[in-house]
């Protein structure tokens, strides 16, 4: 049975944005639990067990670790099974994970239980659904993206204050068992099962809803419809041999270390300095809808400006607001650096996904991608420890705030860096098989 091409002249909505709507509603339920909710629970355990706060931030490093460094397999998994296969399982088993937590008792459960908690949701995660929206969008890639992006933001700001008022309520055994329900209801059937479907191709329609002779990609990074798609495809082997592919590995980690650190440690350095621990979550409540507005503002301007010149102004803001949060502890500026924050990691979040989409296409994408996030991984991961490490020894978080901003240099230069390298020609073809 044939459909028949979507053409926006139709007045029908085309399907690309409900797929897009399913990934949002995974990132949004798995990133905000997984994140951001283990920071609200990090200071709770200290204060229960006795436990360090580097010994309690080393599980959420673990299970970022285990979340991130597999990556380069589950892009093959999204190539050979298709995001929605990986979503609706990794989902399912990640519910589990959360839910164990009800029964730790020893510092070792939560690594154990984060641990496998990051693998499911990796399978079932960032690599599978920005792949949803990089398969139905091109022309609209840097939005679709950006909003895919907010949805983890989004998931912050919803699921911080929730976990605490949960806590607060039911406490936090009974409240990672109604988090992981959460995961599996709304992540795995609704976004999974419910509403996504791979490719556009496989309900006869083209990307962005586009008529097969109107359809014609753009071939420039002027805007972030350019790249790779239609063309002789690139190979994960090729794509190590391009310094491209280093420059955004190394940017997408420099950026990640201020939020690692902040996400595992903001709410504890905040109450050091006498913030209730509610004043304390909403503040990353403002870092997490921050980062919405900067998804979606950068994702936005990416449809008319080059998206490496604006993540390299995604840097310089982050690197503004860890100016300001060395400099005060004033409710208000911590705000304004809050807010800052946000929209910087949430334009170099959005930076991440569109310049690989652009440089190397549909086909690709979940190879290449699964090759550049553990770069992230590793360096958000280390940030929980090494932050945690220096305050155990020092009963400061400063030194640990400067590596950040210094992090954040380093990764402007290596964005500004980054530029679109030359695509393979079609008579290429047999040298880059040469290569793999």
């Amino acid at each position: 049975m044939t459909s028949k091409v979507m053409n926006p002249g139709t007045g029908r909505i085309f399907y690309g944005w409900f797929a897009l709507a399913g990934a949002m509603l995974v990132i949004f339920v798995v990133g905000g639990i997984f994140i951001y909710s283990y920071g609200v629970f990090l200071p709770v355990a200290c204060k229960e067990f006795g436990w360090s706060r580097a010994s309690v931030g080393a599980g959420l490093s673990l299970g970022i670790l285990a979340f991130g460094l597999p990556s380069p397999l589950f892009g093959v998994m999204v190539a050979r099974f298709g995001p929605r296969f990986n979503i609706v399982l990794g989902n399912a088993l990640a519910a589990l994970g959360f839910a164990g937590m009800f029964l730790v008792t020893e510092v070792w459960h939560i690594y154990l239980l984060y641990i496998f908690t990051g693998l499911t949701a990796g399978i079932g995660g960032y690599i599978a659904g920005s792949a949803i929206a990089n398969n139905w969008f091109i022309q609209k890639r840097s939005l679709a993206l950006g909003m895919f992006v907010a949805s983890g933001g989004l998931g912050g700001f919803v699921f911080a204050p929730v976990t605490s008022a949960l806590i607060s309520a039911i406490g936090w055994r009974l409240s990672w068992v109604v988090l992981g329900g959460i995961v599996l209801v709304v992540a795995s059937l609704i976004g999974g099962l419910v509403l996504i479907r791979n490719r556009p191709e496989d309900m006869g329609l083209l990307p962005d809803g586009k008529s097969a002779d109107s359809f014609m990609p753009a071939a420039t990074m002027g805007n972030s419809t350019g790249g790779a798609t239609g063309h002789v495809g690139w190979r994960a082997g090729w794509a190590l041999r391009i310094p491209a592919t280093w420059l955004i590995g190394a940017f997408n980690g420099a950026g990640a270390f201020a939020m690692g650190t902040m996400s595992a440690h903001q709410v504890a350095y905040l109450g050091d300095w006498g913030f209730a621990p509610m004043t304390a979550a909403m503040t990353m409540s403002v870092v997490a809808i921050s980062v919405v507005v900067g998804s979606l503002g950068f994702g936005t301007l990416a449809l008319k400006f080059n998206m490496r010149y604006l993540a390299s102004i995604s840097f310089v803001i982050q690197i503004i607001a860890m100016g300001i949060l060395l400099t005060t502890r004033n409710l208000t500026f911590i705000y304004i650096y809050a807010v800052l924050l946000g929209i910087g990691h949430g334009g170099i979040n959005t930076a991440v996904p569109t310049i690989v989409g652009a440089y190397y296409g549909r086909d690709h994408y979940a190879q290449v991608i699964g090759i550049v996030l553990p770069f992230q991984v590793v360096v958000q991961a280390a940030s929980a420890i090494i932050a945690g490490a220096i305050y155990d020894a020092t009963t400061t978080y400063i030194p640990a705030f400067i590596v950040a901003a210094a992090l954040s240099i380093v990764g402007l230069l290596c964005v500004f860096i980054a530029r679109q390298p030359k695509l393979p020609q079609p008579n290429d073809q047999h040298s880059m098989l040469s290569h793999r």
